[in-house]
Order: structure tokens, then C-alpha cells, then sequence
């Protein structure tokens, strides 16, 4: 049962605790630098948080294929429930104010291909699941 939760809605939680203020202050916690390498090449690499938001948010979507590809009744759930994640994302940005960000919308397009994705490799999976002999 908690194979078919959605791990998407991970970067979401942790999106509204950073709007919530637990990543620090200011107008806008996604801008905070976390750490900085200066390069070989003079120049300097530097990851924000909103950044590191972008990374999560992709890790948890390489998973999310990866369990798109089972062929069980838990698969169902598991796109039906990815896709109230999507839903969720859609509706926050739409009525959020501090959900009109582009990392916000990043994530929200990854559960969009997160859930197009499962669709689309679930049917193709059960298209060669039919025997017609």
C-alpha cells in the first residue's frame, strides 16, 4: 500500500513548509544559497535551495517512472493518486500567491509529465501484455 503513495508529493510538502517559513526568511527562501565551489576554470558554482528543490523533485520522478512500469491493480491507484498530486500542484499555483514561483512551477510540470508518463508507459505495457492467440 505505500508503494502506491506518490513520492512527488514530497517536494510539494516541502515547498509549503518553505512558504511556511522553515527554510528561512526573507521574500524568498528559494533564492538562499546553500553552498558554493570555486571551479578549475576561475568560475564559481553556487546551488540554491530552489535548486536543490529542482534536484529532489527530479530524483522522486526517476522513481515515479520506475514504479510506472509495474503491471498490478496498485498500479491504478498509484496514477489515480499521482494524479490528485498533479491536481494539488495546479490549484496551489493557480490560487497561491507564493506558489507563483518557478521552482514551484518546475515541480508542478514534473508531476504533469509524472502522471502523462505513467499513463502512457502503463498502457504501452499492457498493449504487450495481450495475448490474442
Amino acid at each position: 500500500m505505500l508503494a502506491s503513495i506518490p513520492l512527488l508529493i514530497v517536494p510539494f510538502i516541502l515547498y509549503n513548509l518553505g512558504l511556511a517559513g522553515l527554510f528561512g526568511g526573507g521574500a524568498d527562501p528559494w533564492a538562499n544559497e546553500i553552498f558554493s565551489v570555486s571551479m578549475m576554470s576561475g568560475g564559481v558554482f553556487s546551488m540554491t535551495l530552489g535548486d536543490l528543490m529542482a534536484l529532489i523533485g527530479l530524483a522522486f520522478f526517476f522513481i515515479e517512472i520506475l514504479k510506472s512500469t509495474r503491471t498490478s491493480n496498485a498500479s491504478i491507484l498509484d496514477h489515480l493518486l499521482s494524479t490528485f498530486v498533479f491536481v494539488a500542484f495546479l490549484v496551489e499555483f493557480l490560487l497561491v500567491r507564493g506558489a507563483a514561483h518557478s521552482v514551484f512551477f518546475i515541480l508542478m510540470v514534473i508531476a504533469l509529465i509524472d502522471v502523462l508518463a505513467g499513463f502512457s508507459v502503463s498502457i504501452r505495457s499492457a498493449g504487450r501484455d495481450v495475448n490474442l492467440s
